[in-house]
């Protein structure tokens, strides 16, 4: 049992259950505190680590629209939870042939990974949030896998009503609990009436951090680009799961041990960005997008080059693209703001 567990088990059996965003936020703090969660010894693997034609995508497209807006001299790369650094290198790789040089700064709390990044970027600047990034220049905005990691708060329709999903004990073992407070507030009025058992989720930490990424793209100008696994239109239901060497576990079994994870809701993601006035392309399926930023033509070529690892290009490819692997499941948003062009693939 990890540390945190026993401490957030003393908590909960000394004052009661907790809220499910707490307990989210805190377990995720502490795993990505104490480890690099990437790759087949890790317990997950994200696009970037899949191929370096995903990065190459990105890249691709960051080159176009700073291309489109006037190529500016200087720009800012802005990439929260860049993990490795593996789609940096790769997106600004191939920028550099179209003579995109942006300065790097990395969004990261994470002390391991920060030194994987630095490792990567000698040169990179970092932060733990958006605030105290420069304020005079236009941004580049990528966030990969970044929103799905932020703590979400649920609410569960009771048959006394609408209450918030908690985490509480049960002997040793922790499992989500119904609150005592009613919450029919919190409740949009198309759900007021929803049947007993129906879960809504929300991430207000998700619209916070877009709200000032949004913001700071209709100011400065600049483009983005939010890839995640999530859904387009509101649904209900937990979407709350936890992985542990590539397997699905109980996401309260033990704290800080998994990487627990949510679906990103770009509906409520895009409504944000557009209050604060960011102008919002679209949300498209990552398999779409990759393909219209010309990844099959990128595969065929690298097939060509090494026809030795023409199985390895198809395979990824398949797993990128396709729409029973993270093709659909997986979602592109397209950001501009202060006068920069809708970026390509909308």
């Amino acid at each position: 049992m990890t540390e945190l567990a026993q401490r957030l088990r003393r908590l909960i059996a000394a004052q009661g259950p907790i809220p499910l965003s707490l307990y989210m936020g805190e377990a995720n703090a502490a795993y990505y505190a104490a480890r690099d969660p990437l790759g087949a010894a890790g317990d997950f693997i994200t696009a970037p680590e899949v191929s370096q034609m995903f990065g190459e995508m990105v890249g691709v497209w960051l080159a176009d629209v700073w291309s489109r807006a006037g190529s500016p001299a200087r720009v800012l790369y802005v990439e929260p939870g860049a993990g490795r650094g593996t789609l940096a290198q790769d997106a600004l790789r191939v920028a550099a042939r179209f003579d995109l040089v942006p300065e790097v700064h990395f969004i990261e709390t994470s002390p391991v990974l920060r030194a994987m990044q630095q490792a990567a970027f000698p040169q990179a600047q970092f932060h733990h949030d958006a605030g105290s990034l420069p304020e005079d220049a236009p941004i580049l905005l990528v966030a990969n896998e970044f929103f799905d990691a932020l703590p979400v708060r649920q609410i569960v329709r009771m048959p006394q009503g609408w209450r918030e999903r908690m985490v509480g004990l049960d002997g040793e073992r922790l499992l989500p609990v119904a609150g005592n407070l009613p919450m029919e507030q919190a409740v949009p009025p198309e759900w007021r009436d929803a049947p007993a058992g129906t879960i809504l989720e929300t991430c207000p930490a998700a619209s916070a951090v877009m709200g000032d990424l949004a913001a700071r793209l209709a100011a400065q100008g600049g483009a983005g680009l939010v890839i995640d696994y999530g859904y387009a239109a509101p649904q209900t239901g937990s979407t709350l799961q936890a992985l542990r060497a590539h397997q699905h576990v109980d996401p309260f079994a033990d704290a800080g041990a998994a990487d627990l994870t949510a679906l990103v809701d770009f509906a409520t993601l895009s409504a944000v960005a557009a209050r604060e006035g960011a102008q919002v392309a679209g949300v498209v399926g990552q398999g779409a997008w990759l393909k219209a930023m010309g990844i099959e033509t990128r595969a065929a070529a690298l097939t060509r080059a090494a026809p030795d690892q023409a199985d390895v290009l198809a395979r990824a490819l398949h797993r990128l693209t396709a729409a029973d692997q993270m093709g659909e499941l997986f979602k592109v948003l397209g950001l501009s703001g202060g006068g920069w062009p809708v970026g390509a693939g909308f």
